[in-house]
């Protein structure tokens, strides 16, 4: 697959997830996870959140920037991670296009409060796992539970970015 037939692939994984668990590295060496609201943007090989500038997560991206971020789409059994650095990034533009409503529950000051942070992740890497929908991978369970042998689980694949 080529990098723009993943980045197409990953895309339409993560288009309808409404939340994802980015995950830092703290100043003591531990990995931190914390759910982020998904953007409206289309994944293009970025990923962009909005934050505070006063979270720990933010800290922990200017002196870290190596990052990871998941996501899980239950219904459909897929999973994502995705591996990348992250930029903080000062764009008025950027932040009109990805804002909405949504984050005055955190900000204030709407777009214009002064703790608003935007967040560009650049992909570098990503592992998908491909599920074959609830109703399949019941019956592939029950299946290998009556043969004793393993069911169609579905795909599990590694891509560089």
């Amino acid at each position: 697959m080529t990098r723009e037939q993943s980045i197409k692939h990953i895309a339409g994984i993560i288009k309808d997830v409404k939340f994802a668990m980015l995950t830092t590295v703290t100043d003591a060496g531990h990995m931190h996870a914390r759910p982020m609201t998904t953007q409206q943007a289309e994944f293009d090989g970025d990923l962009w959140f909005i934050g505070g500038k006063d979270t720990e997560s933010v800290h922990d991206m200017a002196q870290r920037p190596q990052v990871n971020v998941s996501y899980v789409d239950v219904d459909s059994s897929n999973y994502v991670s995705l591996t990348g650095t992250a930029e903080l990034v000062e764009d008025r533009a950027k932040l009109d296009e990805l804002w909405s409503d949504f984050y005055k529950t955190y900000f204030e000051g709407g777009k214009d409060d002064p703790n608003v942070q935007l967040i560009k992740i650049s992909t570098h890497g990503a592992e998908l796992w491909e599920g074959p929908g609830k109703v399949k991978a019941l019956y592939e369970m029950a299946k290998g539970a009556v043969t004793g042998k393993r069911g169609d689980m579905g795909n599990n694949e590694t891509v560089k970015l």
